[in-house]
C-alpha cells in the first residue's frame, strides 16, 4: 500500500506521448516492435559531416579535428522503435513499459555482431535511442557501427521515451534492468526476423559510460558473455564525482551540473522513497525551478536562467556538508552506485579527456587500478587527449572503439 500511495503522489510526473499502438508488431507476449524508416547513406553521411560540425560546435575540438578518422558508411540502415515490459527493482519490481531502439543494417547476411549502447545525461524525454533523430549521439552510433555491419541497440532508460515514470537518472538497479530487459527483447525481434546474433559488445558515455560498467557487471554476473566493452567519460564513483562538483567547484565545471545534481536527488527521493529530500537538499528559491525540469515542464535553458551554474549556490549548505563524511541516506545510497568494483572479465576500454568539464581524470582511470589491483588485468584507460573535453571524448571512443571491436571478429 505504502509503495502504491507513492505512486500516486508522484503520479504528476507520468507523461503522455504514448506512440499509436496500431504500428507495433508482436516479437513476444512482452515485446512489440515498430519500423521507423531507414537512414541511407547520404544521410550516415551527413551525420558523420554537417551534423558532426554542430555537434561540435562548442567543443575544445571542433569536429575538423576529426576529420577523415570515421570509417565511410558501408551499409543502410533500417531503424525499430521497441516497446518491452521490465520492472523496476527500487519500487519493489513495479511493472514497467520501457522503450528502446534496435538498428539493423542491410547487409543481407543472417548473422551480425551486436552493440549495446547506453547513451548520456539527456534534458528532454525524447533525446533518448527510440526517438533516434533527436538523438545526435544515437545517430554518431549508428553512422560509426550499424552503416558498418553491427546491429546497435539501446535502451531510453525508465522514464525517458514512452516510459510513463519519473526519470531513473542514475538509479542504479533500474539502469541495469532497463538495460538487460533491452537486450533479451532485442533478441526477441531478431529471432522474428531470423537474424542470427554475433559477437556482443557494448559501450556509453557519460551517465551511459556508468551505465555501460553497471550494466557490464550485472551481465558478467548473469554470465552473459560480453565480447569486449568501452566506455567515454564515465563517472564510475558518483559518491566521488558528485562530492567533488558539490563541494570543490574547479574552473571550468560545466554550467549544466546543477541540473544534473537536481534530477539525481529527484530520482533518489522517488525511486528510494525518500519523500522530503528533494526539499532538504535544494534551496528553496530554486526548489520549484528544479522539480519542474525534472518533470520535463521547463527545459534546459528556462532552468538555467532560474537556478545558478555552480551546485554550491545551488543546494542547501547543511546538505552539502554531508558529503564531508557520507553521512545521511542520501550519501550512503550515492555510495551505493559504485559501478567499477568488481573482477571484470570483460576487455575494457575506458576513455577519458584530460580537459572533460564533467568527469575528473581521475575518477575516469578508478577502474583500470581497482580492476588490476584485484588481478583483472582486462581493463585499461585510455587518454582521448590534453585538450580533450567531454564531447571529443566521446568522438575519440567512437574512433577508437571500432578497430578495437572489429579485432575481436577476425
Amino acid at each position: 500500500m505504502k509503495k502504491f500511495l507513492l505512486y500516486i503522489i508522484f503520479s504528476n510526473w507520468v507523461l503522455s506521448g504514448i506512440i499509436a499502438q496500431e504500428a507495433f508488431n508482436d516479437a513476444s507476449p512482452h515485446v512489440q516492435y515498430q519500423y521507423m524508416g531507414t537512414f541511407d547513406l547520404s544521410k550516415l553521411n551527413r551525420i558523420l559531416t554537417t551534423e558532426l560540425e554542430e555537434f561540435m560546435a562548442s567543443s575544445t575540438m571542433p569536429a575538423s579535428s576529426f576529420k577523415g578518422q570515421f570509417v565511410k558508411p558501408k551499409y543502410a540502415v533500417k531503424l525499430y522503435r521497441v516497446k518491452y515490459r521490465s520492472s523496476a527493482p527500487e519500487y519493489g519490481n513495479w511493472p514497467v513499459v520501457a522503450s528502446g531502439l534496435v538498428a539493423i543494417p542491410e547487409t543481407g547476411k543472417d548473422s551480425m555482431p551486436m552493440i549495446s549502447y547506453q547513451h548520456g545525461t539527456v534534458f528532454s524525454h525524447n533525446e533518448v535511442p527510440s526517438f533516434t533523430d533527436e538523438s545526435m549521439e544515437t545517430k554518431l552510433m549508428i553512422a560509426q557501427f550499424a552503416s558498418q555491419g553491427y546491429i546497435v541497440i539501446g535502451a531510453d532508460y525508465f522514464g525517458l521515451g514512452i516510459s510513463d515514470l519519473p526519470n531513473s537518472y542514475l538509479v542504479r538497479q533500474s539502469s541495469e534492468q532497463a538495460c538487460v530487459d533491452m537486450l533479451y527483447a532485442a533478441q526477441d525481434i531478431l529471432k522474428t526476423m531470423k537474424v542470427k546474433q554475433g559477437p556482443f559488445f557494448v559501450h556509453g558515455w557519460s551517465q551511459g559510460g556508468w551505465t555501460n560498467m553497471t550494466f557490464l557487471r550485472k551481465l558478467e554476473y548473469l554470465r552473459i558473455k560480453v565480447t569486449a566493452a568501452a566506455t567515454a567519460s564515465a563517472p564510475v564513483d558518483a559518491f566521488a564525482t558528485m562530492n567533488r562538483w558539490m563541494n570543490n567547484y574547479q574552473p571550468g565545471d560545466a554550467v549544466y551540473l546543477p541540473a544534473c545534481v537536481s534530477n539525481y536527488i529527484f530520482a533518489v527521493e522517488f525511486y528510494h522513497q525518500i519523500p522530503g529530500l528533494s526539499r532538504s537538499a535544494i534551496r528553496p528559491e530554486y526548489y520549484q525551478a528544479a522539480k519542474d525540469f525534472y518533470e520535463f515542464k521547463i527545459d534546459w535553458p528556462t532552468f538555467r536562467k532560474l537556478t545558478k551554474d555552480k551546485v554550491q549556490e545551488f543546494l542547501n549548505p547543511e546538505f552539502l556538508s554531508g558529503g564531508n563524511f557520507g553521512n545521511g541516506v542520501y550519501w550512503l545510497d550515492l555510495e551505493k552506485s559504485q559501478a567499477y568494483r568488481w573482477r571484470c572479465r570483460t576487455p575494457l576500454i575506458n576513455f577519458y579527456g584530460e580537459k572533460d568539464e564533467v568527469v575528473p581524470v581521475y575518477i575516469a582511470k578508478l577502474a583500470e587500478g581497482f580492476h588490476t589491483l584485484f588481478g583483472s588485468n582486462t581493463t585499461r584507460a585510455e587518454s582521448a587527449g590534453p585538450i580533450a573535453d567531454h564531447r571529443a571524448t566521446y568522438i575519440y571512443s567512437l574512433i577508437h572503439a571500432k578497430p578495437w571491436f572489429d579485432s575481436f571478429l577476425k
